[in-house]
């Protein structure tokens, strides 16, 4: 199976190179780096540690992951991989995010934060607040259950196709795994370990961002809703 990784980076010239270097090679075949306006070295540090870097000008975190599917969607590949760029996951463990969609045949595979080893201060309150309420709606809408909204995930191909991604924004991940849900994938949530990222993080690391990512988020969530809802009363 062909395995490839997308990493979305704004402003990670600190940490792109660590993150890149980490991911074992044994077990990817292609590295994409996705700059995102990146002021900073991230391009020249990435491609130093073997990336593939391309460049998407639409800020935002999802705009950055359609960048690289869309990427792919020239090649062959069978399982791509999402992380972040600012170190805070542990590239290492990405074989815990493949193997049970290469030997179990799931479909996508979530690598949570809270049912893993968290280095103490790694994961702020808000976001742990953040997943539960998601969560909980989630169940409420939906059935399933999902304990975090990490970005370490791992999507057979042709299934994240089927999802028709379309958000720009912050709300990439829930519309992810929403949409698995709704599409009756095949999910497992794995514990992964978490550490504090390098950096300030763009999001939790200030409350406009904090608040702009609740909003986007809860709004991802009931908009998706909705439309499920008057698409099965028409």
């Amino acid at each position: 199976m062909k395995n490839v990784v997308i990493i979305p980076a704004f402003n990670e010239e600190q940490s792109i190179g660590k993150v890149v270097n980490a991911i074992p090679k044994n077990l990817v075949d292609e590295i994409v780096v996705v700059n995102n306006n990146s002021t900073d070295k991230t391009i020249e540090k990435a491609v130093e540690a073997g990336a593939t870097v391309l460049t998407e000008t639409i800020q935002g975190y999802g705009a950055s992951c359609l960048r690289g599917i869309n990427y792919f969607k020239e090649k062959n590949c069978d399982i791509v991989v999402f992380m972040d760029g600012d170190f805070s996951d542990y590239p290492e463990e990405i074989n815990l995010l493949l193997n049970p969609i290469v030997n179990k045949n799931y479909d996508f595979v979530l690598g949570s934060r809270t049912l893993g080893e968290k280095e103490k201060g790694a994961l702020p309150v808000q976001s742990r607040f953040g997943s539960i309420i998601a969560g909980l709606l989630m169940n409420f809408f939906w059935g399933i259950k999902y304990s975090d909204l990490g970005p370490f995930r791992a999507i057979k191909f042709d299934k994240l196709l089927e999802l028709d991604m379309k958000d720009k924004w912050y709300g990439w991940t829930v519309e992810m795994q929403i949409k698995a849900a709704k599409n009756k994938l095949k999910v497992l949530e794995v514990p992964v370990s978490y550490r504090k990222r390098i950096g300030k993080s763009k999001v939790t690391g200030t409350l406009k961002g904090t608040l702009m990512a609740s909003i986007i988020i809860l709004k991802t969530i009931f908009s998706e809703y909705f439309k499920e809802k008057f698409s099965d009363t028409n």
